[in-house]
């Protein structure tokens, strides 16, 4: 049986105390998403409360302490409350629609002071004090949200690492259902195995007879080293939401090779979740399943293994594996099927034409028009890399496609590509751009002598564009302006995106809210501005310089 290192290295503040925390709202707890939950390129930092599908509910600190950051964007969390408590936590607040009045008051005044929307803030301690209960704001649906609800983290305050705050609410929330398998994955290792003949990766489905008891769906035979992944889901009494699934535990024969429990990580281990996962498989399909082995650059703390989790199939005789998978409530499944041993051929890697990057060090690749430097640490397993180029006489650089596979990268690697046709002045017009699935998205990048570099997090098509076009700025309800005083316009770019934006009345700064749709929004202050004809302005960059102005006259 595999120690469970990582409840004794690190544990959890509530499992260790017993404590808990206040509800953060006046009504029962249901969650619309748990920590750890599986996302794009990340994991789900937190908890999401819901609102009972609405906007405005009070929400109350859930335990004393002091506000020790806010953060307003129109992206990410929105508008965000951090609180800083004795016990060594930080709880965070995400996507509120307002602060309660006085950090209403002193957010507002910052902005003003910074002439900023997206503020990031870090109040001394005794300027907000809390104590549990406290109202401290209103929920909402700002930020990259796709709907009312809360957003709550526990974080340890010296490291900033997250901690799933489900430990604190156990005995508030409903939950008798148990986790759900609903397929598996087997995986050769490169040259090393092959399964029902195959050497690429192999999903099973899940079938159920008349009594629900499940079994695989066909049958799988292999030989030599191989992995595999389980795709599930989890559930909770009263509501039809999904959740991720917070225990894996794989044995083979009695014994447990893999065990994943994720109860804690920091932020710069979350894109390991590319590695948890198969990427691939969720840049084909979207959908996720979670590795029972363990890539060699992986480096999550709460993944225990025996030989990484990689089963050798050496024998002619069948493997009885079993999955246990568990929530936190303890609720348990169990599923078992066999894999055959079966000696058959195993095709070595093809090496034709590739190069060998190894996952420990520095790897570098370079031919015409294209510079690439992965640094250590970036990927998570060796790659031969695969490499074609396409080229387009009337484009201003070819198409570099960089493997044939995607292939996350944990952080960044260095992409250069040299402009074939290099006629703007504004050098700033140029970008490198990624193409997929028959778009353009903007990368950027600074200009070199010919060159774009530029810093890239996945291996794909790459090429060279130009944004040489404004971004647009339009008016919204215009013909409302005049009676609500009520100011909003709706700011669009073609190609690199909005970068900044700025408005004035009269020359003054006045403070345009952005929302997540890129609507910003003014409504005019009777004080600041006396009755009459005065001009208003807005002004708006793109990420690739381009600059827009609208000048236009309204009446107070």
């Amino acid at each position: 049986m595999i120690h469970r290192l990582l409840i004794l290295l690190v544990g959890c503040v509530a499992t260790a105390t017993g404590q808990t925390l206040r509800n953060p709202f006046d009504f029962p707890i249901l969650l619309s998403g748990n920590f750890g939950e599986l996302r794009s390129n990340h994991f789900h930092s937190g908890i999401d409360f819901k609102t009972q599908g609405a906007e405005g509910k009070a929400i109350h600190a859930v335990a004393p302490g002091y506000v020790s950051r806010i953060s307003v964007s129109p992206w990410g969390y929105g508008n965000a409350l951090y609180l800083t408590h004795p016990d060594g936590t930080t709880t965070v607040y995400g996507h509120l629609k307002r602060f309660n009045k006085a950090i209403a008051e002193y957010v507002k005044e910052q902005q003003y002071q910074q002439e900023s929307f997206r503020v990031n803030l870090q109040p001394e301690p005794e300027l907000f004090p809390v104590e549990e209960g406290d109202i401290i704001a209103y929920s909402g649906n700002t930020g990259s949200s796709a709907g009312p609800h809360l957003h709550f983290e526990v974080r340890d305050t010296e490291t900033e690492e997250v901690m799933d705050p489900m430990n604190y609410y156990l005995n508030q929330i409903k939950d008798t259902r148990a986790p759900q398998i609903q397929g598996i994955q087997v995986t050769p290792m490169p040259g090393q195995g092959v399964v029902n003949g195959k050497s690429s990766s192999t999903t099973f489905g899940i079938v159920a007879d008349k009594a629900g008891k499940q079994s695989l769906k066909g049958s799988i035979s292999a030989w030599g080293e191989i992995g595999l992944a389980v795709k599930a889901i989890d559930r909770m009494d009263q509501t039809s939401n999904v959740y991720g699934v917070r225990n894996i535990r794989l044995s083979v024969d009695g014994l447990v090779i893999f065990e994943s429990d994720l109860n804690r990580y920091a932020f710069d281990e979350t894109r390991y979740l590319n590695s948890f996962t198969d990427y691939a498989t969720w840049k084909k399909q979207r959908t996720f399943y979670m590795r029972s082995y363990i890539e060699p650059g992986n480096r999550l703390r709460f993944i225990e293994s025996i030989n990484r989790g990689i089963l050798t199939i050496d024998e002619p005789r069948p493997y009885q594996i079993v999955y246990t998978l568990t929530d936190l409530a303890g609720n348990s499944t169990r599923f078992s099927f066999t894999i055959q041993g079966k000696e058959q051929p195993i095709d070595p890697i093809d090496t034709e034409g590739k190069e060998h990057f190894a996952w420990n060090s520095d790897n570098r690749f370079g031919a015409k028009g294209i510079r690439l430097f992965i640094p250590k640490g970036n990927l998570y397993n060796d790659l031969y890399f695969s490499y074609r180029v396409k080229e387009d006489s009337t484009a201003l650089a070819a198409t570099h496609t960089l493997h044939s596979q995607p292939v996350a990268l944990h952080k960044q690697a260095d992409l250069s590509l040299r402009l074939e046709v290099d006629t703007l002045k504004d050098k700033r017009h140029y970008g490198i751009v990624r193409k997929q699935n028959g778009r353009l998205s903007w990368i950027g990048g600074h200009y070199r002598n010919g060159w774009i570099d530029a810093s890239i997090k996945e291996l794909g098509s790459y090429t060279l564009a130009q944004d040489t076009v404004k971004p647009k700025i339009i008016p919204v309800n215009k013909e409302k302006w005049a009676k609500s005083q009520l100011y909003q316009f709706r700011l669009t770019d073609n190609l690199s995106g909005v970068d900044t934006y700025r408005g004035e009345i009269d020359g003054t700064f006045v403070l345009f809210e952005m929302n997540n749709r890129s609507v910003i929004s003014y409504r005019i202050d009777p004080e600041q501005f006396a009755p009459g004809k005065h001009t208003l302005r807005i002004t708006v960059t793109d990420a690739a310089g381009n600059r827009n102005e609208e000048e236009l006259t309204i009446r107070l």
